[in-house]
């Protein structure tokens, strides 16, 4: 049997459970963040945290992310909002862009660690490469929707967009009578799942200072946002030829690389992953802080898994 010449679209977008539309964007993005408090337990209670508050931040920073992501997504692609009463706010229709979520979720993350008497810092690393986990499996919803495609290629893994989907998606004139274009959402879906592999074995393997890992986050992801950017055609904002979120990407990208960069700079600090008072869940352990060296090396912080 002779493999397909390129990569099909899917015949639907949700189905249905009762009177319940399940979208497949909102269910891969539940199913990502669903994972990312999995590995972050796991990862935070390695360093000595208690594994009860990772879901406690999530109860707080999942919405605030996907509300800081469609304030985003609205801001620099008003074109693509649905022209109903409710677009600005029908993420099921895709549309939640990762910097906005990532900006509000993560002030609102240290909000509420600070007042838990926690390091955001400590906890950021921790949650860095599942945060790139639910990034990725985030980008399955975008292959549901026939949206985040690149430019048109003959390449065997190129993906087939309907017609009226390279209509609403805001390509070029010239690009609609292609057919197959770059799958730009399966190529960061490698990306996130293979640059959150890097993190943990850098983790693993070197002694880096907290947050060091989570800057390195923000310039990979960002450094890897450029080449996306440089493929996409779809709807852009954009300024002297270029897209907007291009622009983005690199000041991004420059900000991860010296973040990272001082970090690694600066004098040894406590960092603290249990705060003061009794935490819900499980009692804690006799460790009540850790040290930067207890952050850089699980196996001297808490019994357990020490690397994930």
């Amino acid at each position: 049997m002779a493999l397909p010449a390129y990569l099909p679209s899917p015949l639907i977008n949700s189905f249905h459970i009762g009177p319940l539309d399940v979208h497949f964007y909102a269910l891969a993005y539940l199913v990502g963040i669903a994972l990312a408090v999995i590995l972050t337990r796991w990862r935070w209670s390695a360093v000595g945290g208690d594994p009860e508050l990772v879901g406690e931040i999530a109860l707080w920073v999942v919405p605030a992310g996907i509300i800081g992501g469609r304030i985003y997504f609205d801001i620099t692609t008003p074109m693509d909002i649905p022209h109903e009463w409710y677009g600005p706010f029908a993420v099921w229709s895709g549309g939640l862009g990762i910097w906005g979520g990532v900006l509000l979720g993560g002030l609102v993350g240290v909000w509420r660690l600070r007042r838990r008497g926690v390091s955001p810092a400590l906890f950021a690393d921790a949650m860095a490469p599942g945060l790139l986990m639910a990034q990725g499996i985030g980008r399955i919803g975008n292959y549901f929707n026939k949206e985040l495609f690149g430019r048109p290629t003959s390449l065997p893994w190129g993906l087939e967009i309907p017609y009226p989907y390279r209509v609403s998606g805001g390509i070029p004139a010239a690009d609609l009578h292609f057919a197959t274009f770059q799958p730009t959402f399966l190529y960061e879906l490698i990306f996130d799942f293979a640059w959150a592999g890097v993190l943990i074995w850098l983790g693993h393997r070197y002694k880096i200072k907290p947050p060091g890992l989570f800057a390195l986050y923000v310039f990979g992801y960002s450094a890897y946002r450029i080449f996306e950017e440089s493929l996409r055609i779809d709807s852009s904002v954009h300024i002297f030829g270029l897209r907007l979120n291009m622009y983005i990407a690199s000041i991004l990208a420059v900000v991860g690389a010296v973040w990272f960069y001082r970090t690694q700079h600066r004098p040894d600090r406590v960092l603290v992953a249990r705060g003061p008072g009794p935490a819900p869940g499980p009692a804690p352990g006799p460790a009540e802080e850790a040290t930067e060296e207890q952050a850089r090396d699980p196996e001297e912080a808490a019994p357990g898994p020490s690397s994930t």
